[in-house]
């Protein structure tokens, strides 16, 4: 995931798919999981979150100089990317 020109490199599916379970099985009800790029250690992390509205909270990959970047987020449940 994440192959191509507007992503800082791939990330692979079987990856994604443990931070989705991790999420789902976790005591806090987590209903995002975020995907961040972290530039200082120049790979991608998993952030979970409780409610949408905290999507605000994070600067977005290519629109921001920081060092933590939003890459994508998805519902944890439907899978469904909703950034």
């Amino acid at each position: 995931m994440f192959d191509g020109p507007n992503f800082p490199k791939a990330l692979n599916e079987s990856i994604f798919e443990e931070w989705l379970k991790k999420g789902r099985l976790s005591k806090t009800p987590f209903a995002y999981l975020l995907v961040i790029w972290d530039e200082l250690d120049r790979a991608y992390i998993p952030v979970y979150i409780e409610e949408r509205s905290e999507l605000n909270n994070f600067a977005r990959y290519g629109q921001a100089p920081d060092h933590q970047l939003l890459v994508a987020a998805y519902d944890l449940y439907s899978e469904t990317r909703v950034v």
